[in-house]
């Protein structure tokens, strides 16, 4: 009786703070220049050559892995006067692992593609990354990436709609008849550079991530396309890592496990590292992932992911739509995250946040380290054909909190016996519908407010 009395007085509250909370967001992100409205000007090199002028051979049968070393050692000597372009006509490239150099443009023209090498002898092994302390598959080292970047400055990979392509099913296939001594390689993966746009091409079947800026900042990718084929093992499209300031924009990925995957890091590696993901803006993506989250948030989070705006996203086709993942012995945080504006259509699970979430890379974890997953606030949902609303399982000794739910419209398929799952999480909830779990309707209060202080600081946040 008690709560059928105060409900009417909640409900007031609860439209007097949505009001609040609407035109607070309306106001603070016109006021606010987000990471994707400053974009770095891409004026032209002064110098370029072509491929073919190293004696690379595009009949998808030549191995051209010398060319593109010889013509990219030569750019270097342009990087003090303007940097240079290395251009790739129509043709099929077959190459090993390569790398990059500063102030460097590679551009691959439409009907140019890079096709990697399934020869293993043409992959180098490398050390592994030192916030995850060994290969994220197996221990000890990995494959280098196909294409490769260390410590560099002003790097553009771009195009007229030109492919990438991994050729992994043979990874694939390695993968799952564990017959790899080394963790997989990504397609591009720079490690520790400042300056990085990824534009106007397609990446496909890659063996492992697409990808994977680790420790960069300043990272831009529009306008690409990325995909791999379902039965994909663990196939991931961008995987942002211990990077800042990072726009993902206009982009369509479709990949079998997870289209954007934040991270940083694992457990005692990456809590010792200790570089998080922050100041992480995506919109205007289409998004597809036939087994794992369209949109994902960890389970490698140890050095923490905060800051992050997320609007204008279309998932459809999906088995988790937005997930925050973590497990005991992570420690970090995935804290002040706002996703707006999205569109579901056949997904099986709308939003998740798992405490369970995920393995470690050795016994040298400290089980102590419980993760924080504090200040998310989701809203402006449209859901179809959807099977579960919500699966929310915290931690008990770190429960999940300030999980802010408002106007989300979910088409629950019918037959399912129930629409959320939750235990360990607080939140807040308003116009939800199907209605959520009562964790989400407690401390009103409290995570009313957590969820206007959100709003009101990414209003102010100078990263975004």
């Amino acid at each position: 009786m008690l709560m059928q009395k105060l409900r009417p007085t909640k409900m007031l509250a609860t439209l007097i703070l949505f009001l609040a909370l609407s035109n607070a967001l309306e106001i603070n992100v016109e006021a606010r220049e987000g990471q994707c409205e400053n974009k770095p000007t891409l004026d032209p090199r002064p110098h370029s050559v072509s491929i073919l002028e190293f004696g690379a051979v595009g009949d998808g049968k030549t191995l051209n892995t010398i060319a593109f070393q010889n013509a990219i050692f030569y750019l270097k000597s342009f990087a003090d006067k303007g940097g240079a372009q290395l251009y790739l006509p129509p043709g099929r490239w077959l190459t090993g692992s390569f790398n990059l150099t500063s102030h460097l443009t590679l551009f691959l023209a439409s009907g140019a593609i890079i096709l990697g090498s399934q020869d293993l002898s043409y992959w180098e092994i490398v050390e592994p990354l030192p916030s995850y302390g060994r290969g994220l598959e197996l221990p000890g080292g990995r494959y280098r990436s196909l294409i490769n970047g260390n410590k560099l400055r002003d790097v553009v990979i771009t195009g007229d709609n030109g492919t990438i392509d991994g050729q992994g099913s043979v990874w694939w296939d390695w993968f799952s008849s564990q017959s790899l001594n080394y963790s997989r390689p990504h397609l591009v993966e720079l490690i520790d550079c400042n300056g990085v746009v990824i534009s106007n091409l397609t990446f496909v079947n890659a063996p492992a991530y697409s990808i994977h800026p680790v420790y960069c900042s300043n990272v831009l990718v529009q306008n690409i396309s990325v995909y791999t084929p379902p039965g994909s093992p663990y196939t991931v499209g961008i995987a942002p890592d211990s990077a800042d300031k990072v726009c993902i924009e206009n982009c369509n990925i479709s990949m079998s496990y997870d289209g954007i995957s934040l991270k940083s890091g694992w457990d005692e590696y990456g809590i010792a590292y200790g570089r998080p993901t922050t100041g992480v803006h995506i919109k205007q993506v289409y998004l597809q992932a036939a087994t794992g989250s369209a949109l994902a948030f960890g389970s490698e989070m140890s050095g923490g992911i905060s800051d992050v705006l997320v609007e204008h996203l279309h998932i459809h086709n999906s088995s988790v739509g937005i997930e925050f993942r973590t497990t005991r012995g992570r420690g970090g945080y995935i804290k002040e995250i706002i996703v707006t504006d999205v569109e579901m259509q056949n997904v099986h699970t709308a939003f998740g946040a798992n405490g369970q979430s995920g393995s470690h890379p050795d016994d040298n974890f400290d089980p102590n380290a419980l993760p924080v997953l504090d200040r998310i606030t989701v809203q402006n949902v449209i859901g179809t054909n959807i099977t579960l609303a919500g699966s929310f399982t915290g931690i008990q000794e770190s429960p999940f909190t300030s999980i802010c739910l408002s106007n989300i419209s979910l088409s629950v398929t019918s037959g399912s016996s129930t629409s959320w799952v939750c235990s360990n999480v607080l939140g807040f909830s308003q116009f939800v519908s199907p209605e959520p779990c009562p964790d989400l309707e407690c401390s009103f209060l409290n995570s009313s407010l957590a969820c206007f202080s959100l709003l009101n600081s990414y209003g102010q946040a100078a990263v975004l």
